[in-house]
């Protein structure tokens, strides 16, 4: 894959995360585990690394030490590509002392780092969103329509357009109108396209998915001429009256991953036969940091559509639908249905190590005799004997000791512990 030395790729790391919250009370958004084994930042770039985008920042502001950690291990660039994976986080500068107010103000802030690099356009990305993209594809589209700013689009139906900034274009692929998140549809009823699918007539709107290609110079001008902080609600309308915006459609699965419930279901896609996205391409992979676990124990398990990382011991357990992340344990006569479990830091337990037992807690993972089902538990929590995690009605929400549940999916909080016998 040739470097494309043209573009400077900026990854929004996010803010505090509050739709992912508890996911994010001890970790920046894009360190969230996903699918097992990877963290959310993995996606964005290991799509920047196919798509030869080798210089890349990563601004951030909140709990970024795992995640500094992480991208240091795992995309390590050779010297040979003068390439670079940097994290910006919020900190004080000669101009402001405040922290980051939001996606355009993040970018604008850390302005001068990226001067001093030589490029054409600047490549925005989220780091919450799971997909695939050739980004070489969005630049060339980007080139050929003399664009000064391409946003990538995604068809949407009606029941969605409270959640995206929908946009309006011409025959051409210009935007001529674009609304985010609209309140009430009838502001962007004229705005849908014709769309055929399943040998049916319909109607869709265009959605942006958050990834923008930019002008160097259009968007340092567009950023100096406001003190607006975010790029939906005030970059977007300005950059439509102002420059040659075009929208680039994109056909392929994505989604955005940054509330419980979408997180939830992301991931227990995973597990279909034919899912809607895997981590399992040889063509284009998903990377992530290199581990030397040893392979997984399963002493007399039955799983079934299952994803069964590195590390983990399970003992005579049924788990259905669901992602055992690394070094998990699951003790005898335990069920898991349509569960996340995200794994551990490190290995504890008499079962790895028999002089290490506490006696006062329940081991790091998942006791004997516990049924879950329709729950996320987050790493290093300690669920002990006998715990049952039951499904919840959608729109549930409630705040206990050590999990809380969200529009009916239960989370068991990082580091938490669940006392032997607890119902949920």
């Amino acid at each position: 894959m040739r470097m494309m030395n043209d573009i400077l790729t900026l990854i929004l790391g996010g803010g505090r995360g509050t739709r992912l919250f508890p996911l994010t009370r001890v970790r920046a958004k894009p360190a969230v585990p996903i699918g097992g084994k990877y963290r959310l930042i993995d996606v964005a770039l290991s799509n920047c690394v196919h798509s030869g985008c080798y210089r890349v920042f990563v601004l951030t502001q909140f709990m970024s030490v795992s995640l500094n950690r992480h991208i240091n291990s795992a995309f390590a660039f050779d010297r040979l590509r003068r390439g670079f994976v940097d994290i910006i986080p919020a900190s004080q500068t000669q101009s402001s002392d405040d922290w980051f107010q939001g996606t355009a103000d993040a970018v604008r802030k850390s302005m001068l780092h990226f001067r001093q690099h030589s490029f054409r356009d600047y490549l925005i990305l989220s780091g919450d969103h799971l997909y695939r993209m050739d980004y070489a594809k969005l630049w060339e589209a980007h080139k050929q329509n003399d664009a000064d700013v391409t946003i990538a689009t995604i068809p949407v139906k009606a029941d969605r357009l409270r959640e995206f900034g929908i946009m309006q274009t011409d025959v051409h692929g210009r935007i001529t109108g674009f609304v985010e998140k609209p309140k009430k549809p009838d502001l962007v009823a004229d705005y849908s396209v014709p769309w055929r699918e399943g040998g049916e007539d319909d109607r869709r709107w265009l959605a942006s998915m958050g990834i923008y290609l930019f002008r160097r110079e259009v968007l340092e001008k567009l950023l100096s001429e406001t003190d607006k902080n975010d790029f939906g609600y005030n970059i977007v309308p300005m950059a439509i009256q102002t420059t040659r915006t075009f929208a680039y459609r994109f056909d392929g699965y994505w989604e955005d991953v940054g509330k419980i419930e979408d997180f939830f279901r992301a991931n227990i896609q995973l597990t279909d036969p034919n899912p809607v996205f895997s981590f399992y391409d040889p063509h284009r992979p998903i990377f992530t940091r290199p581990r030397t676990l040893p392979g997984s124990i399963l002493e007399n398990a039955e799983v079934r559509n299952s994803i069964i990382t590195d590390g983990c011991l399970i003992k005579d357990a049924r788990i259905t639908r669901s992602i055992v992340g690394i070094r998990s344990l699951i003790g005898r006569g335990s069920e898991l249905e349509e569960t996340l479990v995200m794994g551990a830091d490190f290995f504890e337990g008499e079962e790895y190590y028999p002089d290490s037992h506490n006696r006062h807690l329940p081991n790091i993972g998942i006791g004997s005799g516990c049924s879950i089902k329709r729950a996320i538990i987050d790493k290093n929590a300690r669920i002990g004997d006998n715990v049952i995690i039951s499904p919840k009605a959608e729109g549930t929400n409630l705040d206990g000791d050590g999990y809380i549940v969200r529009n009916g999916i239960t989370v068991v909080e990082k580091n938490s512990v669940i006392a032997p016998g607890t119902v949920i």
